[in-house]
């Protein structure tokens, strides 16, 4: 949970531009995108949660990845766009199909489509403006590649584990919902700092 909250964490700072760090202009619309994502994940609760106490996962990621971290542009934009790559993966799978409500399925798969689109353009902006090959050598950026492949594998193996049960999709919805929750919280404080310090 620490380290999908760290990577969408991510996602709020670059979803303001270039009001930001990063020298991107992800699309005005990506705030909104987010708040959507949240609201179809809580739409799609099949199952009380209380029925599956016994079900519940730890994925024990260290939070201290990326906490206290300077983020360098690209590693920002990579780290966002494989959160999102994976999170489209995960849902994008006839096992999913099979799971969840098809309509409510479909517009979050097209909604994590289109926050998927932005960042590529952002990424190749980034990627432009710094050299691609120390961008690929850079082992911070190696490093969340592969914790963020290996957390993304345990959820998978969850599932697995547990035969694709409701109550195992329920434990992964709410994994995800979690993050994009504080998430979302997260966007509206730093929308009201940063309208704070355009009037100064």
């Amino acid at each position: 949970m620490a380290l999908l909250l760290s990577l969408l964490t991510t996602l709020v700072l670059c979803s303001y531009g270039p009001v930001g760090s990063l020298g991107c202009d992800l699309p005005r619309d990506s705030v909104l995108l987010s708040k959507e994502t949240l609201v179809l994940l809580g739409q799609m609760r099949r199952v009380s949660p209380s029925l599956c106490l016994k079900d519940r996962r730890d994925f024990r990621f260290p939070q201290e990845m990326v906490t206290g971290s300077q983020l360098q542009k690209a590693q920002a934009v990579s780290v966002l766009q494989g959160t999102l790559q994976q999170t489209l993966s995960l849902f994008h799978t006839e096992r999913s199909s099979a799971a969840w409500n098809a309509t409510l399925l479909d517009q979050l798969l097209t909604v994590l489509h289109q926050q998927l689109e932005g960042t590529k353009s952002c990424m190749e902006e980034v990627t432009g403006k710094e050299a691609s090959a120390r961008t690929a050598k850079d082992p911070t950026l190696r490093y969340f590649r592969a914790t963020l492949w290996r957390y993304f594998r345990g959820v998978r193996l969850y599932l697995q584990e547990k035969k694709y049960s409701d109550c195992a999709w329920e434990v992964v919805r709410m994994e995800i919902m979690r993050a994009f929750s504080s998430s979302a919280k997260l966007q509206e404080r730093l929308r009201s700092k940063n309208e704070n310090l355009q009037s100064s």
